[in-house]
């Protein structure tokens, strides 16, 4: 762990959190001869897998296996399957 001044920390912050981040290294800020802060490197904690990042995260609430709308709402869907739209096979040519 190194002390450094503030004026000289100023100058060369960049250079310093770089080496704090690929070493791993600490430094003390000093204002007038007295610690005022600390630069540490930041725990890192490990990325979630592309894979599973949502298991257990959510919940399933009613039936899964059962159709989404009644069957009672299907039957104007089916009767209009037959009916012609008025258009001739002639008019398509």
């Amino acid at each position: 762990m190194g002390s450094i001044p503030a004026t000289e920390f100023k100058a060369k912050c960049l250079e310093l959190m770089d080496r704090v981040a690929e070493g791993r290294e600490t430094f003390v800020i000093t204002k007038r001869g007295k610690p005022v802060a600390k630069l540490v490197p930041v725990e890192r904690q490990p990325k979630d897998s592309i894979f599973g990042w949502l298991r257990g995260k959510g919940s399933i609430t009613g039936d899964i296996l059962g159709p989404a709308v009644p069957p009672d709402a299907w039957a104007p869907q089916k009767a209009s399957r037959g009916r012609k739209t008025g258009k001739s096979d002639r008019s398509r040519r």
